[in-house]
């Protein structure tokens, strides 16, 4: 189980990341099943040895092989096994079509009743993306984001963070207010996403001719949750956070801030060894009647 793990996190999930649905199951199906045969032959073989008290390739130990795997038992658990395998591989595929969490919320009914929660949002965007889109057209523009998004999908998952929403060239993360507080995981999010971005910037340079850099705002506070929708079920977070997360990330430009965060968000954060925190002001947020204070975040080089 180990081994198949490991082969599929490092190996089959990037070979098969862009091919058709019923390729990832049949084929990598198939590939497990014959990992699982092995398995159990080589294991057949290695009890025959010990029952018989002799050599792994002795006759005695080959013969009871051979009656083991044309028994009517060993192929009805292995088309067993086949049923298992692809059923599971069909489920992970779909966990990750929706995303994990919201994945298990729908299936254990986490959010089937609205219930009201903290959480933490960070609306994270591509600083002059509509220049760069002009300029690269929508086909080249399209491989970008896509490459974008997916050399950030470890600092999401290191930090505990969940992927809400993609729209067009902004992501919105979230995370519960537990988790997004514990050793300042929304912080280290972003500082990780920017050392990713970093270690591929020779990759982004010869494929797009630059280094996308991006800007985030970052707000704490009560959403209500829940699914809505018929054809199509969500998970929906509905509160004035969203909102208030939105324009604070709007005021990047105008600060020429990296990552600009909430008074209340500021106040829970414990350690600031990488980085710092300065206030900015009291500032007036479009659409808000109540000008709130706005903290810069800086990071040690």
């Amino acid at each position: 189980g180990f081994i198949q793990g490991w082969i599929e996190v490092l190996w089959m999930k990037k070979l098969f990341i862009n091919k058709p649905f019923w390729s990832k199951i049949l084929f990598k199906g198939a590939f497990y099943l014959l990992m699982i045969v092995i398995f159990l032959v080589v294991l057949t073989f290695a009890i025959n040895a010990i029952r018989y008290d002799s050599g792994v390739l002795s006759q005695e130990v080959i013969d009871s092989v051979l009656q083991f795997v044309s028994a009517f038992a060993f192929w009805s658990i292995l088309l067993y096994i086949a049923v298992i395998v692809d059923l599971a591989l069909f489920f992970f595929e779909i966990k990750d079509f929706v995303g994990g969490n919201v994945y298990y919320n729908y299936s254990f009914g986490k959010y089937h009743k609205p219930k009201n929660e903290n959480r933490i949002f960070m609306f994270l965007d591509m600083k002059s993306s509509t220049t760069i889109a002009e300029q690269m057209g929508h086909a080249k523009y399209f491989e970008l984001i896509k490459s974008y998004y997916e050399d950030m999908t470890d600092a999401i998952l290191e930090t505990s963070g969940e992927v809400y929403q993609y729209v067009g060239d902004e992501i919105v993360v979230s995370w519960t207010e537990e988790k997004g507080l514990f050793e300042d995981n929304c912080i280290r999010c972003y500082q990780k996403i920017n050392e990713s971005i970093q270690k591929k910037s020779n990759k982004y340079q010869s494929r797009f001719g630059f280094v996308p850099g991006f800007k985030a705002g970052l707000h704490l506070g009560e959403v209500t949750t829940g699914e809505i929708g018929t054809l199509k079920k969500e998970i929906v977070y509905s509160g004035d956070v969203l909102n208030t997360a939105a324009r604070i990330q709007a005021l990047c430009n105008q600060y020429k801030a990296r990552i600009l965060i909430s008074d209340g968000l500021k106040k829970r954060l414990s350690a600031e060894e990488d980085f710092s925190i300065s206030e900015i002001g009291i500032l007036e947020l479009r659409g808000k009647s109540n000008p709130m204070p706005i903290y810069r975040v800086e990071f040690e080089d």
